[in-house]
C-alpha cells in the first residue's frame, strides 16, 4: 500500500494560547484564544519546545499569555518582537514562562522566528493550583481580545494576507 504524504504551507499567522489552565490565571492564554477566530489558532498549554515545529515558517506569530512584570492584577500588556526578545531570558515564574522563552530562543537560532511577532499579556493576579481565572483577569478579556484582534488585523495587512486558514 503506498501513501502520499501531502504538505501545505502553514497559515502566515499563528495565535498561539500559552498557559496551564489548571493553574488559576495562568490560564488566560487558551481562555483568550478560544475567542479569536480570524486565523489559525492553537493552544501551546505548557508544550514548549514542542511547539517549534508549529512556528516554522510563519511570517507571523501572535502570543497570548499570563505576563507577570508586577503590574496591577488584570492590566494588559501588548510587546512587539525586540521587547519579547529582551525580556524573554528573564527566569520564568511559572511553569511554562521559562519554556516560551526557550522555545523563542530555539527558533531565533533555527532561522524559524518569524519577523512579526507579539505578546498579548494580562498581569496575573494569583498563580496557584486552581481552576478558572480570577475576577480581575476576566474582566480584562474582552479588552486583551480587542488588543489581540488589532494585532492579527495589522500583522495580515502587512504580509498582505488575508485571514483564512490554510487546509489541505
Amino acid at each position: 500500500m503506498d501513501s502520499q504524504w501531502q504538505t501545505c504551507d502553514p497559515a502566515p499567522v499563528l495565535v498561539l494560547g500559552l498557559g496551564n489552565i489548571l493553574l488559576g490565571d495562568d490560564g488566560v492564554g487558551p481562555t483568550l484564544l478560544s475567542q479569536v477566530s480570524e486565523v489559525e489558532c492553537m493552544d501551546g498549554g505548557t508544550q514548549g519546545l514542542a511547539l517549534l515545529g508549529h512556528i516554522s515558517g510563519r511570517k507571523a506569530l501572535v502570543l497570548l499569555d499570563a505576563f507577570s512584570e508586577g503590574r496591577t492584577p488584570g492590566e494588559i500588556s501588548v510587546l512587539a518582537k525586540s521587547d519579547i526578545l529582551r525580556i524573554r531570558a528573564a527566569h520564568g515564574t511559572t511553569t511554562h514562562e521559562g519554556n516560551a522563552g526557550e522555545l523563542l530562543a530555539a527558533a531565533q537560532l533555527i532561522g524559524d522566528l518569524p519577523e512579526q511577532l507579539f505578546l498579548i499579556g494580562v498581569e496575573p493576579e494569583r498563580l496557584r493550583t486552581e481552576i478558572g481565572l480570577s475576577p480581575i483577569v476576566t474582566a480584562a478579556l474582552p479588552m486583551a481580545l480587542v488588543c489581540a484582534s488589532e494585532i492579527v488585523e495589522r500583522a495580515l495587512a502587512a504580509i498582505g494576507g488575508q485571514p483564512e486558514l490554510t487546509t489541505c
